[in-house]
């Protein structure tokens, strides 16, 4: 049994090869499944078998037949949701920290996924109940989820071409003079495969993130983040690269540290917060069906928060000592 997926690619595609635009449309699916497909002409491009080498030109209408693999129906459960916007073709929701967002080793319940079919159960009928992008289990803040197949193709297009931005907040270890940006590829890590990693020479898939000064500490700095792509655990890698990893980060942190002088108070709270300081706080994109802007803002959880105002009173305490 199959499900068919259709979808115009992007214009900024153009010259990618076929093999290389399904990857961006489908991140999902790995790049050896998907050229498994296309070899088996599973993948037709405005209606013609392709191979896939083919340059794209953008703008090409792509349909792909998805083998249905068998698995565990996935049971709805009463999860509350922090929605911000619905409509018939999507909603907008805030996602707690330690919520996964869809199952897998380790979580075959609990997760968004279940809560969203609970929510609606007509989202049985989407790819992974409608969630076109992820957060970490541990990351906060929106995210927007398709109700519609035409949602669900349209959204996975924008994301693909980059129509929909995305910001972030971060506490990072260290301080930084000045923002700027990361472009460096990332992929899987050699060794851990649990891990990302900054990946050179072809190993990783284009990524990059725009980063500018918040607010200054002692030894942290809140950041704000911008993603031009969006790969796994992008902003926590990119920041670990640039020697100044996220506070709290269990993969790409090195640990804790404590900075020399902290007070007892910062202590606490860094050894306290046990997780990455992420928070996805703003998102905003055209609505795929009249155009409409929509724009959505979500303060960070009440952890960041208090981590925040712990290290402003430290800093302050340090000038007043000065």
């Amino acid at each position: 049994m199959t499900v068919s997926r259709h979808v115009r690619l992007p214009l900024q595609f153009a010259g990618l090869r076929l093999d290389q635009a399904l990857a961006e449309l489908f991140p999902d699916y790995s790049r050896t499944r998907l050229t498994t497909w296309l070899r088996a002409g599973a993948v037709r491009v405005d209606g013609a078998l392709a191979a896939p080498r083919l340059r794209v030109r953008g703008g090409e209408q792509v349909s792909i037949e998805v083998p249905q693999e068998q698995a565990v129906p996935l049971a709805p459960e009463p999860i509350a949701l922090d929605l911000r916007h619905i409509d018939d073709d999507l909603l907008v929701l805030v996602k707690p920290a330690g919520l996964v967002v869809h199952p897998g080793a380790g979580n075959p319940a609990g997760t968004l996924q279940n809560a969203l079919l609970h929510f609606d159960p007509g989202l049985a009928a989407l790819p992974r109940a409608g969630i076109v992008h992820r957060l970490d289990k541990d990351t906060t803040g929106l995210m927007v989820v398709a109700r519609s197949q035409r949602a669900h193709t349209a959204l996975t297009a924008m994301i693909a071409a980059r129509e929909i931005s995305r910001q972030y907040a971060a506490i990072v270890r260290g301080v930084l003079i000045a923002g700027g940006e990361v472009r460096a590829a990332i992929g899987r890590h050699p060794q851990d495969r649990q891990r990302q990693a900054v990946r050179e020479g072809g190993a990783g898939k284009p990524a990059l993130t725009h980063y500018r000064v918040r607010e200054r500490f002692r030894a942290h700095t809140l950041l704000q983040c911008n993603l031009e792509t969006g790969r796994t655990h992008q902003i926590r890698v990119h920041m670990a690269h640039l020697g100044h990893p996220l506070v709290g980060d269990p993969l790409y942190g090195g640990g804790l540290r404590l900075p020399r002088g902290a007070s007892p108070a910062l202590i606490a709270a860094l050894r306290a917060f046990g997780r990455q300081a992420l928070h996805a706080e703003r998102l905003a994109f055209a609505h795929p069906f009249g155009g409409e802007l929509l724009r959505f803002e979500a303060a960070p959880a009440a952890d960041f928060l208090a981590l925040l105002a712990t290290l402003r009173a430290d800093a302050a305490a340090d000038v007043e000592r000065a």
